[in-house]
């Protein structure tokens, strides 16, 4: 099969069908758009709009907001990290960050930072330099006989 035989199966695609060419054709006069009104006319967008009744999503209260000052980070379990150690992919004696993570591909970007969670087993050896862990995690890498670096949280004023 070369490149220039490529072609859609029987049936795949439909002719455009020419509306509003006279009554005679069968989809004439008014184009299969009913009659008269607001949605026969051109240029037309009334999502939402309930015929003047107060729409629901201005019936509805408004709630929350967006915490502008959030953090995201990259979520990477322990078993993860110690499949990467297995495939040769991160070496257990340099220290594990955000960019050997990236470089290693077991995240794709950082974000603001990566952030260890427990699943999976750690047998290896590692030192870790990461923006967060969960409390487990942690016991995880101290009992492998690793060691994690987290950022200071600063002190409350």
């Amino acid at each position: 099969m070369k490149l220039n035989e490529l072609s859609d199966k029987d049936g795949a695609t439909h002719s455009r069908k020419r509306v509003g060419r006279g009554i005679g054709s069968g989809s004439g006069k008014t184009g299969g758009r009913g009659v008269k009104g607001q949605k026969s006319r051109s240029g037309v967008a009334i999502n939402g709009f309930e015929g003047g009744q107060m729409p629901l999503y201005r019936r509805l209260p408004k709630r929350g907001f967006t915490n502008i000052f959030a953090k995201e980070f990259v979520a990477v379990s322990l078993g993860r990290i110690q499949t990467a150690i297995d495939a040769k992919k991160l070496d257990a004696k340099e220290t594990v960050n955000a960019e050997a993570l990236v470089k290693a591909g077991v995240v794709r970007r950082a974000k603001d930072g990566v952030r260890i969670l427990s699943g999976g087993e750690l047998t290896a050896k590692v030192a870790f330099d990461v923006a967060g862990a969960s409390k487990t995690a942690v016991e995880k890498i101290e009992k492998a006989g690793g060691s994690i670096k987290l950022p200071e949280k600063a002190a409350a004023e």
